[in-house]
């Protein structure tokens, strides 16, 4: 996620939480960002957590923190970077705890969120959703279907000069071990394909390896991995070049794993075999929004959406039904074990 202020992530603050220094709503809760669906749980679910929710479709900004006052905690969604200047807002307000609608914390300063007052959660959802939507992403990959169905679609019903692949036949590279990469390697044990695995912190059963190693020997590497100060561009032009020609990346993670420029070059010069994207760097201001008649500044963007074997969706593993009620759900439990002196991360 791009960020106005310093570009470190860290982990989610799991800080003791501080008690109520004035007399304030116990049961308040004010929900940013909030889209019609979640809106729809949210006001469905508050009540069975005696919280009244204050909602809003606009981000969380120095310009409508008035909505937050009185109330210690708050929601934001993933697709919010939280500023200082709003941090430091939010702190003067009253707020306490702010809990972030996903997984990772990267478009929130966290450090600096401690250092005014302010506690921050994540959130579990199923990991079935972005597994379920890895796994479609590589199976679409090696049997080369945006290609296929772009010939179909222009009425061309010739089969590829480029025949497709079977996982079973493949080796699959796993990075980050957690939730959704052990789902995604729970999935592949299925397909009978070979299963390599990088994790700094290893977690679940798996065959284990340097990350290096894996690049070497994977005909698919898919990212699961948080983004830190240190995964930043975790595969970059050196890692890259390490990669099996014509081996597959798929990014469910977060868009800057990837050196985006190292993989362009990669892709476009017929050195990797493709790659599928549902996350990208600088998709800020681009993904979730209706771009069609107004031009895209992200010319990375463009010059892989117009590349035959890359397959492009906007950030949208995660959405499912399941996964949606999961998030709603952990939220309003973030914020009412906060109120009740008790803390959670995802």
């Amino acid at each position: 996620m791009s960020s106005s202020g310093p570009t470190r992530a860290a982990a989610c603050n799991t800080r003791a939480p501080a008690s109520p220094s004035r007399a304030v709503s116990a049961t308040g809760i004010t929900v940013y960002g909030c889209e019609q669906d979640e809106a729809l749980l949210f006001r469905e679910m508050a009540p069975r957590f005696g919280m009244a929710p204050t909602i809003t479709k606009e981000a969380v900004s120095e310009a409508n923190i008035d909505l937050a006052v009185g109330n210690r905690c708050i929601s934001i969604g993933h697709k919010t970077h939280v500023t200082r200047a709003t941090l430091s807002a939010l702190s003067r307000a009253g707020v306490e705890y702010l809990s972030t609608r996903s997984v990772g914390c990267n478009h929130i300063d966290v450090s600096y969120a401690d250092s005014v007052g302010i506690s921050v959660g994540n959130v579990a959802y199923s990991p079935d959703s972005v597994a379920d939507y890895t796994l479609m992403l590589m199976l679409m990959a090696v049997r080369h279907a945006k290609a296929t169905v772009r010939r179909t679609d222009a009425h061309d019903y010739r089969l590829s000069e480029i025949r497709g692949k079977e996982l079973r036949d493949l080796t699959v590279g796993v990075v980050g071990t957690g939730r959704i990469g052990t789902a995604v390697i729970d999935r592949l044990r299925g397909f009978g394909c070979r299963v390599l695995a990088y994790d700094n912190r290893p977690k679940t059963p798996a065959d284990y390896t340097p990350i290096d190693e894996l690049l070497q020997h994977s005909d698919i590497v898919t990212l699961h991995t948080p983004l830190t100060a240190e995964t930043r561009h975790l595969v970059d032009r050196r890692r890259i070049d390490q990669m099996k020609h014509g081996a597959f990346i798929v990014n469910t993670g977060r868009g800057p794993l990837i050196d985006t420029e190292a993989l362009l070059s990669a892709l476009e010069s017929g050195r990797l075999g493709g790659a599928a994207l549902d996350v990208l760097d600088g998709e800020e201001g681009i993904f979730y929004t209706d771009c069609r008649n107004k031009p895209i500044e992200n010319r990375q963007l463009l010059r892989l959406q117009d590349l035959p074997n890359v397959l492009i969706s906007p950030h949208t593993a995660y959405y499912t039904d399941h996964a949606l009620s999961d998030t709603i759900r952990n939220s309003l439990n973030n914020c009412l074990n906060f109120e009740s002196g008790k803390t959670w991360t995802g």
